[in-house]
C-alpha cells in the first residue's frame, strides 16, 4: 500500500501582512471591526508575498447602487504581481470592503459624529480569506501625540528597570 500524503494547512492562525502603525499613533481608536476585501487574483498573490502598504490608506462610506451605503478603502497600495503582467490592476485603486448591513449602519452612526473617521489598521489573512481591521477613531492633537510618546517611554523604562532587578 502506498502512503497517502497529507497536506497541512494553516487554519488556526492569522497571517498578518501589513500594519498601519501611524493609524494608532495619529488617532484614538475607540472601536474596530473586521471586514473582508474584494480583490483580484493577482492582488491576492501579491498580498500573500507581503507587498501591501497601508500608510496612506483611508476608508470612506459611499452610496451604493441601492439606497444602502457601501464602505470602500482608498489609496491602499498592493504591488503588481510580476507573473501576471497583463492581468494586474491599478496598485492604488479603491477596493470594496465586505461588511454586514448592521455593521455598516453602526459605522454610519459613529462616523457622522463630529471628528470621527474610519482608519485601516491591519491587513491579514485568516482561513485563506483577506481581511482588514478597520478602526473608528478621532484624530489626536499634537500635544496628545507628545503625551503618548512620553507614556510609551515611561513604560519602556519601567520594563527595563524590572528586568534589571
Amino acid at each position: 500500500m502506498a502512503k497517502e500524503k497529507t497536506k497541512k494547512s494553516k487554519v488556526s492562525g492569522d497571517e498578518t501582512v501589513a500594519i498601519n502603525r501611524r493609524g494608532r499613533f495619529n488617532f484614538d481608536i475607540e472601536e474596530s471591526v473586521e471586514a473582508g476585501l474584494v480583490l483580484t487574483g493577482p492582488e491576492v498573490k501579491s498580498a500573500r508575498q507581503g507587498q501591501v502598504q497601508l500608510a496612506e490608506a483611508f476608508a470612506r462610506l459611499e452610496p451604493g447602487p441601492n439606497p444602502n451605503p457601501e464602505v470602500w478603502i482608498h489609496n491602499m497600495h498592493i504591488a503588481p504581481y510580476e507573473q501576471a503582467a497583463g492581468w494586474n490592476a491599478e496598485p492604488r485603486r479603491r477596493r470594496k470592503l465586505l461588511l454586514r448591513r448592521d455593521q455598516i449602519e453602526k459605522l454610519i452612526g459613529r462616523v457622522h459624529q463630529k471628528g470621527y473617521t474610519l482608519v485601516p489598521l491591519k491587513f491579514y489573512f485568516t482561513r485563506g480569506k483577506a481581511k482588514l481591521e478597520l478602526g473608528v477613531g478621532r484624530g489626536r492633537k499634537t500635544h496628545d501625540k507628545r503625551r503618548a510618546i512620553e507614556d510609551r517611554e515611561m513604560k519602556r523604562d519601567a520594563q527595563r528597570a524590572m528586568i534589571g532587578q
